[in-house]
């Protein structure tokens, strides 16, 4: 068993964890150490009903559950698929049914397969995109969606690692065929990408480090952010004076609307740099649109940021904020 990933998964120890599993060779992996280190597991798996395979896949991971004594939920996506953004669209079903069941059976954790090549990856796609710090620190070991705690703990394991010890102890797993497919910018990554090293010196430890190093400074500037975001955030929205977004450093005021923004409208990410970018410009003056989910309307120097199709009334609001501060001074 990987050493880094037991260093990692030791501060879970007597969690009650949800493990997503695929049938791939990550997740696959995944489970066996998670039962190998004794952890308490509850495996999930979403039949999306795509793929010829989709139904043996699904029998797979029932069967290896069994093999391993541990209990085992599977869901199946039989809501229509959309035309387009449908690899989007199945992200976001799977995770809604692990979430809603990890809620339901007061999971303390969902556990997912991500490791070091899908961090090098998304590390590289969004440095194509010219991400800032967010996208740049990658994929986060401990994360939130819709409420549940998300837990990666392969993030600093190589993928021929989890082959290597599969092949090893005769483990079956799937391979995706849309692994294979040079129409997704992912993919296209993956085949390249051992040219950083062997043309540039560029190694994926390497790699690794500088998206460790970016956490770190992601982590210094999330902890200053959130206590500027709690001082103007009301539950279900936010109000404040313009200066709270101009009168400080630019990337100051970006992080701390992309933070409003991924709390009020619920997502798992802060909208992309350049949605906040086009979002901050429209704010210097009066205006009404919305972005994650979010309505936000500026009128003369204050600006509102509500849950998409609330209300949008600041004077209300305000009012709404004078009366709880009474409460408050009564207390």
């Amino acid at each position: 068993m990987n050493e880094k990933f037991l260093d990692f998964i030791r501060q879970f120890s007597g969690q009650h964890l949800a493990v997503a599993v695929s049938g791939g060779v990550d997740s696959v992996c995944l489970l066996h150490w998670l039962v190998d280190a004794g952890m308490n597991v509850t495996a999930l798996h979403v039949n999306h009903h795509l793929r010829p395979a989709a139904d043996m896949e699904a029998q797979y991971v029932a069967d290896l559950c069994k093999s391993l004594n541990i209990p085992f939920c599977i869901f199946d996506w039989l809501s229509d698929k959309p035309l387009s953004g449908l690899e989007a669209a199945a992200r976001t079903a799977r995770y809604q049914f692990m979430t809603d069941f990890c809620r339901e059976n007061n999971i303390d954790a969902l556990v997912v397969a991500h490791q070091a090549d899908d961090q090098i990856e998304t590390f590289l796609m969004n440095l194509a995109r010219g991400s800032g710090i967010v996208g740049l620190s990658a994929i986060r070991d401990i994360s939130y969606r819709d409420g549940v705690k998300i837990i990666r703990p392969l993030l600093n394991v190589y993928r021929h690692e989890l082959v290597e010890y599969c092949d090893k102890n005769g483990i079956k797993y799937f391979h995706d065929e849309m692994n294979d497919d040079e129409n997704y910018t992912r993919v296209k990554i993956r085949k390249n990408r051992h040219l950083l090293a062997s043309k540039l010196g560029i190694s994926d430890d390497r790699i690794l480090l500088a998206i460790q190093n970016l956490s770190r400074a992601r982590d210094a500037l999330d902890g200053d952010i959130a206590s500027r975001v709690n001082s103007v955030l009301y539950k279900e929205y936010a109000l404040f004076s313009d200066s709270f977004l101009f009168d400080v450093p630019p990337h100051v005021g970006l992080k701390s609307l992309g933070m409003l923004i991924q709390i009020i409208g619920g997502d798992e990410y802060q909208p992309r740099l350049n949605s906040l970018n086009f979002a901050l410009s429209k704010l210097h003056s009066d205006c009404k649109f919305t972005l994650g989910h979010c309505t936000i309307r500026r009128f003369k120097n204050q600006i509102l940021i509500v849950p998409e199709g609330a209300k949008t009334s600041i004077r209300k609001k305000n009012e709404k904020i004078k009366r709880l501060k009474k409460l408050q001074e009564k207390k």
